[in-house]
């Protein structure tokens, strides 16, 4: 197959670039490189089923030239606004790079008879909620700009795809941790303690926790609910079973650094940043019942995540 990624230079979008090459597909990655980096594909530059395109999503004509001139039998849209913390003082950023950039998107899919879509969701849909998070949980309220701008997406997805004959997958992630991430509880753990490795300065209490899941266990996830899924609309929870609470990270991050009596600064409260959803579980009886289940559970997400960005 001919494929585009979205963001295919970014965290996830690499990883997938990579999987699909590793498939025999050919792959089309687009990117503005605002939080992607050409580093994360530059192995895959001499490779004849890779090519990457510096591009800003928001530029619909320069995106219809890209699909005129490909044959695209799929799109893996993954291109958004990933950092929510950054985005809570300006709403545009979402507005623009996780909503509209999915609005664009779908609809050159609709002009050049694209009609194979799968989306990068997030568990901020949900908002804060206490209870097990099923597909059809709701109604929904997320809490951040971030949440509003992938739930609207879903939103448009769901009636792109039923006015145009587009084949819609919806996979919603839990937190990502791995190598190449740009922002994050991990990645700003180790960029704190590079810094100064005799202090940690901790946002919240420490106790908010959340299911990790290891990138990899992702891409493969994304790509077996693709080829196991056949229905016009594709909804699905990724994730792992157990949690693992902020406080535990740093613990771990500490000791892949070799760091001892490191002393933790709580900002306090039990949230991170206004937007920010201190604990969630989801129910996951439904990928799992399609046949697949994460190799890492969370906690072991999250150190195998810690030593790959230490280079171990």
């Amino acid at each position: 197959m001919k494929i585009l990624i979205t963001g295919g230079a970014g965290f996830i979008g690499s990883h997938l670039a990579d999987f699909l090459i590793s498939k025999k597909h050919e792959v089309v990655a687009v990117d503005n490189l605002l939080l992607g980096r050409k580093e994360n594909i530059i192995h895959l530059a001499d490779n004849k089923n890779f090519k990457f395109i510096k591009e800003d999503l928001m530029n619909i004509n320069e995106l219809k030239e890209i699909f005129q001139e490909n044959d695209f039998d799929v799109v893996f849209h993954l291109a958004a606004n990933s950092d929510i913390q950054n985005s809570a003082k300006n709403p545009q950023i979402d507005l623009n790079n996780t909503f509209m950039t999915t609005w664009n998107t779908l609809e050159c899919c609709r002009l050049f008879n694209v009609n194979k879509f799968i989306f990068a969701s997030s568990s901020a849909i949900y908002g804060d909620v206490q209870e097990k998070l099923t597909e059809n949980f709701g109604p929904l309220f997320p809490i951040s700009y971030y949440g509003a701008g992938k739930l609207a997406s879903e939103g448009f997805i769901s009636a792109y795809a039923y006015m145009n004959d587009i084949q819609a997958w919806i996979i919603r992630f839990p937190n990502v941790v791995g190598e190449r991430a740009t922002h994050g509880v991990i990645h700003d753990f180790i960029k704190k303690l590079r810094n100064n490795p005799n202090e940690l300065e901790i946002l919240g209490d420490g106790k908010q926790k959340k299911p990790y899941l290891y990138v990899k266990d992702l891409i493969e996830a994304m790509f077996f609910v693709y080829q196991k899924t056949k229905y016009r609309f594709n909804c699905y929870n990724v994730g792992v079973e157990d949690q693992t609470a902020v406080s535990e990270i740093a613990k771990i991050v500490c000791e892949e650094m070799g760091l001892r009596n490191v002393r933790l600064n709580y900002t306090g409260g039990n949230i991170g940043w206004k937007g920010d959803v201190p604990q969630f579980k989801y129910n996951l009886d439904k990928i799992h019942q399609l046949g697949w289940k994460a190799k890492y559970s969370s906690t072991e997400a999250v150190r195998i995540a810690v030593r790959r960005i230490l280079g171990k």
